[in-house]
């Protein structure tokens, strides 16, 4: 069982950061790669060869949210702030964000290294819906601050000393 914080630490507000990043670069450089696997399938390229901004970024972003998980799980992280019900929604809502961030590139990979032209769509989808939650986290930390004034967005700016 992962440790209770008062915060995060610098490393981890880092790799929150890196991660967010990459994945909204991720998103921004998605056009056309439905075009590039063709291409990669029709010319048989394999490995790294054909390698997209789109696929880099997202094999970057899976590296961090594994490595970022791992610090969460050994690190530990701060309870979430408000009734019970905003912090059952809170961890959840966590839960579900983690479990994109793996998802999504793992299909993205499976689609680009595999050559399954098939599973292109259910990663987008994906791709989607993580885009939708990570909005919806963002919007939920802001709400935080503007409503409640509870410091939920502040931790991943400042580090905890704990």
């Amino acid at each position: 069982m992962a440790l209770v914080r008062n915060g995060y630490s610098g490393f981890q507000i880092a790799l929150h950061w890196i991660v967010a990043v990459l994945i909204f670069g991720a998103w921004f450089t998605h056009d056309g790669m439905g075009q590039a696997l063709r291409q990669r399938i029709d010319l048989d390229l394999s490995g790294l060869d054909g390698a997209t901004l789109h696929t880099m970024m997202g094999g970057a972003a899976f590296a961090f949210v594994v490595i970022r998980l791992i610090v969460r799980l050994k690190r530990g992280a701060p309870e979430p702030h408000g009734s019970s019900t905003v912090r059952m929604a809170a961890i959840w809502g966590h839960r579900l964000l983690y479990a994109l961030m793996i998802l999504a590139p793992l299909l993205g990979a499976i689609t680009w290294y595999g050559k399954i032209e098939g599973l292109g769509d259910l990663h987008e989808w994906v791709g989607k819906t993580l885009m939708l939650v990570a909005i919806g986290h963002l919007l939920m930390a802001m709400l935080h601050q503007a409503l409640w004034s509870d410091g939920t967005l502040m931790r991943m700016f400042s580090p905890s000393k704990d």
